[in-house]
């Protein structure tokens, strides 16, 4: 076990700004950290032991909190609990007064599927476990679509754990425009508390969420946090220039898994203009794609995953290099549909 010293950092001492979950009433920082990538590449069987130990986990989270992010989101099922259980370490050894602790639930993980349950049962149970894990619990996340449970009853599931205290918030993530109706207005038919955070991938590859339900959520007045804001490292320079990804990327070990897709022949054309644009900016790839994501008027906060110094570099870079609109607007045009 790594024995290591945290040191506390006032507001003062960081670039990171606080912002407003929605109407929950919580605050987190403009980038949380994701800690998907600790134990496994998320949640799947198949990508156990793929992604970063717990040890290297934990020095991630330390260099998190020393660049002032103050939001860690996990889910249950990431790397075979490997995630909540690191997190967990690093939260008794630095105190959770100033840090929001986010997790999911609903994937249950098989040897050859990931199937989602998000029955009241379900969620109560798992919550119990990552409460266990983790110290506690600000915000749950539901993981993803279960077709089969009703929504009143995931929905009272999740206002018994308010009720109790277990969380102070929970949302939902990997939904669209009209899953995130049924929930709100199931919530509104059932008297019961409303999600009030959405997750879901949204990257310069991946802007779907700008048609539908950006307008819901802005109406709503519901916090949105960008997943995969680099689309698994696309949207740097580290697949540029060579013949495939470097072996231990995360396209190489998940590509098809968590990033479907992303890695083509066109994208990367597109992250080449990125570049281009990025370094008569002054800002590097990575950086100029974050900034990109922290000034869309949908995104609250994207959730990062550095591992190396040039990966938190660029988080740096979206933080304190000044970009203007009309940088912002050319990014977007590099990358309209």
């Amino acid at each position: 076990m790594l024995n290591i010293q945290i040191d506390l950092l006032s507001e003062e001492d960081t670039p990171v700004n606080v912002v407003p979950l929605g109407r929950s009433g919580i605050k987190t920082t403009e980038f949380l950290y994701g800690a998907g990538s600790i134990g496994g590449v998320g949640s799947p069987v198949a990508t156990r032991g793929l992604g970063i130990t717990a040890d290297q986990g934990f020095e991630r989270l330390i260099e998190a909190y020393e660049l002032g992010i103050r939001g860690i989101d996990t889910a249950d099922a990431y790397g075979g609990g490997e995630s909540e259980r690191t997190v967990g370490r690093w939260l008794s050894m630095h105190g959770t007064n100033d840090v929001l602790v986010q997790t999911k639930v609903g994937n249950v993980v098989e040897p050859d599927r990931v199937r989602v349950d998000l029955s009241a049962r379900y969620i109560e149970r798992q919550l119990s476990q990552s409460l266990t894990r983790l110290g506690c619990v600000d915000v749950c996340l539901s993981h993803a679509i279960d077709p089969e449970t009703p929504i009143e009853e995931t929905l009272t599931a999740f206002a018994a754990a308010l009720q109790d205290g277990t969380i102070r918030a929970y949302g939902v993530s990997n939904v669209d425009a009209e899953l995130l109706e049924a929930w709100l207005d199931g919530a509104s038919r059932s008297g019961l508390p409303r999600p009030e955070i959405v997750q879901n991938g949204f990257n310069l590859l991946n802007r779907d969420d700008e048609h539908g339900l950006a307008g819901l959520i802005e109406s709503e007045g519901l916090a949105y946090l960008a997943a995969s804001p680099l689309a698994g490292g696309v949207l740097s320079d580290r697949y540029l220039d060579v013949a495939e990804p470097p072996p231990g990327s995360r396209i190489a070990l998940a590509g098809d898994l968590q990033y479907p897709g992303m890695y083509s022949p066109a994208n990367l054309a597109r992250v080449a203009r990125l570049r281009d644009l990025a370094g008569a900016a002054g800002i590097s790839t990575a950086g100029l794609a974050l900034a990109w994501l922290r000034h869309h008027p949908l995104v609250t906060a994207p959730i990062v995953s550095p591992s190396t110094d040039a990966q938190w570099q660029a988080v740096r870079d979206a933080l304190t290099v000044p970009v203007d609109d009309q940088v912002l607007a050319e990014v977007s045009g590099i990358f309209s549909r």
